[in-house]
């Protein structure tokens, strides 16, 4: 006997993964968790006895409901599991996986579109992060076909827009957590920052590399890793974060001068695989860092005048661009940040957990 879950299979910006309405899943915490590793076929590097892809990036998994707090639509849960490890990690954001919340909502009549384009407050669960986004609905229905195109994603899709609220501090105690907007920790001078996503940010030839090294050469130095990964250990606790020798966060990024009419280019670690592309927050991080004086972006990025910037991030399969807002009473407070993110609905049906594991009640 098996335990049939109802689900929706999406892409979100350059992820994917099942959707689910948390309803339907355990209340318990660790009953739930259990379901999603048996749902991903986690702890397996090749997940072949579940919907996982064996890579991060189509690890993960997204859990929404409506929200019962004034002025939000939606709750979002985001949850990062890993190919060959039995965790789930509930702490981080995504915000590509993100983008799929609203299309989940609509396509299960969870919420009702509002005419051409429906927009909706998404509150992200995992670090208590605020957002607008809005997706294209003519007559009433979701639209995934148009015009709008995303690096890491072939082809072209209808534009869904994402504008973040609160961002600054999503997991850390503030945007610096250290205090600093830069620091020289385990010998290497860093950025230590959160504004949606925890990030180490340092120079590439600061630890012998270019930055421009491709992402199968990066997933195969093992030197570089193993280095990388000393310092994140040291940066956690730097940014009151403890031991993150467990967690997915920090992550780390190599930082080199733009070479493709970028404002900077990038290689993000998540944290100990090369992501082919950089992460939504990330990218909104990297971009923030890349505005605050004195932090180590200062002489690689290239940054427009202006309190309203359009930075863009170049990462491996291109480039990510984030449109900031910074408080005309003060430059290093970002008020807004706004990016362009696509979704599609792959598959719908039911997902199949083994009896044994869950047998269906809350």
């Amino acid at each position: 006997m098996q335990t049939a879950l109802k689900t929706l299979f999406m892409r979100g910006g350059t992820s994917r993964g099942p959707f689910f309405d948390a309803a339907d899943l355990p209340s318990d915490s660790v009953v739930r968790d259990r379901v999603l590793l048996a749902v991903m076929g986690s702890p397996d590097p090749r997940q072949i006895d579940g919907l996982g892809g064996a890579h991060p990036l189509t690890s993960k998994v997204g859990l929404v409901r409506r929200s019962t707090a004034p002025g939000v639509d939606l709750e979002f849960l985001f949850a990062q599991l890993q190919p060959a490890n039995d965790t789930v990690d509930t702490t981080p954001n995504c915000g590509n996986m993100l983008a799929a919340v609203v299309p989940f909502a609509l396509e299960t009549g969870m919420v009702v579109a509002q005419g051409a384009q429906t927009t909706l407050r998404v509150l992200t669960l995992n670090t208590d992060m605020q957002c607008d986004i809005t997706v294209q609905t003519p007559n009433g229905r979701v639209a995934y076909d148009g015009d709008a195109r995303i690096d890491g994603v072939p082809g072209y899709s209808a534009p869904i827009t994402i504008n973040f609220l609160d961002t600054a501090g999503s997991v850390c105690a503030g945007l610096l957590p250290t205090g600093n907007v830069c620091d020289v920790i385990d010998g290497v001078r860093v950025t230590c920052i959160d504004n949606g996503m925890p990030l180490v940010l340092l120079r590439a030839d600061a630890v012998g590399r270019t930055g421009y090294e491709s992402v199968s050469d990066l997933n195969a130095d093992v030197a570089l890793k193993s280095r990388l990964e000393h310092l994140r250990i040291a940066c956690g606790h730097a940014m009151g974060l403890g031991d993150v020798t467990a967690r997915n966060y920090p992550k780390m990024t190599l930082l080199a001068p733009p070479r493709a009419g970028g404002s900077l280019c990038t290689r993000s670690f998540i944290p100990h695989v090369c992501h082919d592309a950089i992460g939504v927050l990330a990218a909104v991080t990297v971009a923030t860092a890349c505005v605050l004086d004195g932090s180590v972006t200062a002489g690689l990025a290239q940054v427009p005048d202006g309190l309203i910037k359009n930075i863009s991030v170049e990462h491996p399969t291109g480039e990510f661009s984030v449109e900031l807002e910074q408080d005309p009473d003060n430059a290093q407070n970002i008020r807004r940040a706004a990016l362009l993110r696509t979704a599609r609905l792959i598959m719908r049906g039911e997902v199949m957990i083994p009896s044994k594991v869950w047998d269906g009640s809350k």
